[in-house]
């Protein structure tokens, strides 16, 4: 049994070595810039080794950037967009939380009188069967576009006439 040789890998040509510096001066991204150079320096005549090493880069991670290149051109040089997390609450879940904070609590029914993130984290988990914390809560309700401000309380029991005679004197005074 013979041990087969590691065959050297080829990289496209389609931009010469001096081209592919100018692209990288021009990408706008320093890690897909650090990979054409060390593309460029390799067609120049590098070895694999020296041509990484002089971009910043490992031998392995080289020979990534060439597979990509080869198969993509300058785009497979770019970073692959990252996963994200998906959202904790669904979207028609996010729609009935956003319904209850503009309709506001009841208090009979939900035992405050104004909408927290606090008590709504306590709404979401009795309602969805989802534990967030108060600061997830806040943050989910910014990405929702609504704000955490709370409206100003009216006592039910305030006495109108006498707000608005209030009113009156203080604007009628120079």
């Amino acid at each position: 049994m013979g041990c087969d040789m590691p065959k050297t890998l080829k990289i496209s040509e389609d931009l010469s070595a001096t081209a592919l510096r100018g692209w990288a001066r021009r990408c706008g991204n320093g890690r897909a810039a650090l990979r054409a150079y060390a593309i460029a320096n390799a067609l120049d005549g590098l070895n694999r080794a020296e041509a990484a090493r002089l971009a910043g880069l490992e031998r392995q991670a080289l020979r990534d950037a060439v597979l990509r290149y080869n198969a993509e051109g300058v785009d497979g040089l770019f970073d692959r967009p990252k996963g994200h997390r998906p959202e904790w609450l669904t979207e028609a879940e996010q729609a009935v939380l956003a319904d209850v904070v503009y309709r506001g609590p009841d208090p009979a029914v939900d035992g405050v009188c104004t909408w927290t993130c606090e008590a709504l984290a306590v709404w979401i988990s009795e309602r969805f069967g989802k534990t967030m914390h108060p600061d997830s809560v806040g943050r989910l309700l910014r990405r929702m576009g609504l704000s955490r401000q709370k409206a100003r309380q009216v006592h039910p029991r305030a006495d109108v006439k006498a707000q608005q005679q209030f009113k009156k004197k203080t604007c009628a005074t120079p």
